[in-house]
């Protein structure tokens, strides 16, 4: 799959306020090469020089179809069953396999410096690109300049095209050349400018960090980046569970957790393995009470700081589980969800109720889950954060 872009790093990143720009300099909007005359003089400030800030920038055009794609997330409307059937794919449990094993001692090197075990930098590496064969035909100074002058978040951009920049000076990307994804990720692995600058890992010892051509390159990056988000050492992440029917639903969904033991005692049981006693966990339910089952241990909250679509997060922390040898979930037989007219109607329901839903998009994000359950619960419904028809039609 090209997966539509990560909202991912986005929320991970290191975002600093632009302070050195003169006041008069623009921001993002108006025209454009007024705009990149004040990126050149912001990226001049923080020391880059002037000739890579031409380099970089005399030939950036503005890609409309850049602005199309940010536009368009449609792929994170699917319930989780359809998503990851779609996205884990045999070949990419075949090809998953036989990757770890024929870069067994540089995903040995990582988890030993960085603690990241294999299946988890090979599951992103599997969804992000297909182990690199679908990195991304995008201009990347392009993207970020694209990006950077539309105001929708351009606080989020532009410090990425400074990056650029900075890598243009160091001879790690060319302006004209390089490409990725629609957002300015580059590599097997699609990380930022930023983030390359910064986590950056020379695994093939020849002088240079190439995320695009170098898989060693890619996964010890890709280790140190996921360490910087917070993973825990030696901990899992997620693990399939069955949950009794009349457990009390509202304790369930991110952001309420009870300890591995705590769960067990309350009839919640793995599928494979041991729950671990002592971890805080979350019971997620993607699809309701009746289908799939997780707890979340807090190296979950990882995933979802390289990508905030709860349905993408879920998807990859199961995959990484299943190259790590958990079995295929029991999808049991999940009530029927909404269409995306039903559920823009849904949460515009609930907006006008109060709730704070975000943006009426047809996504099952995170507040509208929240916000689900907790009318559902007002409703004397099971209060389990999976909308269903019957819940509108309640409302």
């Amino acid at each position: 799959m090209r997966r539509s872009p990560r909202l991912f790093a986005l929320t991970a990143l290191s975002f600093f306020a632009i302070s050195t720009v003169s006041a008069t300099a623009q921001q993002c909007g108006g025209d454009f090469r007024q705009f990149l005359a004040g990126v050149k003089q912001e990226a001049v400030a923080k020391g880059l020089s002037p000739q890579a800030a031409d380099a970089t920038l005399a030939g950036a055009q503005i890609d409309r179809k850049v602005l199309s794609r940010d536009r368009a997330q449609g792929i994170f409307k699917m319930p989780f069953l359809d998503f990851s059937k779609r996205i884990i794919s045999s070949y990419r449990m075949k090809n998953g396999t036989a990757n770890m094993k024929k870069h067994a001692a540089v995903f040995a090197r990582t988890e030993q410096q960085f603690g990241v075990p294999a299946a988890v930098i090979t599951a992103f590496w599997a969804l992000e690109t297909d182990f690199g064969a679908v990195q991304g035909d995008f201009n990347t100074v392009n993207a970020l300049a694209t990006l950077s002058h539309d105001c929708r978040r351009p606080e989020l951009f532009r410090p990425q095209l400074i990056a650029a920049i900075e890598m243009v000076q160091h001879g790690d990307l060319d302006p004209r050349r390089t490409t990725g994804a629609w957002a300015g990720e580059i590599g097997m692995v699609q990380m930022l400018p930023e983030d390359i600058i910064k986590y950056g890992q020379d695994a093939d010892g020849d002088g240079h960090v190439r995320l695009k051509k170098s898989a060693p390159d890619a996964i010890l990056t890709a280790g140190a980046f996921i360490q910087s988000l917070g993973w825990r050492r030696g901990e899992p992440w997620l693990q399939e569970v069955a949950a009794p029917q009349n457990l009390d639903w509202t304790e369930t969904g991110l952001g309420k957790t009870k300890t591995g033991r705590a769960w067990a005692a309350l009839g919640v049981a793995p599928r494979s393995g041991q729950i671990a006693g002592n971890l805080p966990a979350s019971l997620v339910l993607p699809q309701g009470r009746k289908g799939p089952a997780f707890l979340a241990y807090p190296n979950f909250n990882v995933y979802l700081e390289w990508n905030q679509s709860f349905v993408y997060t879920t998807s990859a922390a199961y995959f990484a589980t299943r190259l790590a040898g958990a079995p295929r979930y029991a999808q049991g037989s999940p009530d029927e969800g909404l269409s995306d007219a039903q559920m823009k109607q849904l949460q515009t329901k609930l907006a006008g109720m109060g709730y704070d839903v975000g943006k009426i998009d047809g996504i099952l994000g995170a507040r509208t889950r929240a916000s689900v359950q907790d009318v559902q619960q007002k409703l004397g419904m099971p209060a389990d954060a999976w909308p269903t028809p019957e819940l509108l039609r309640r409302l």
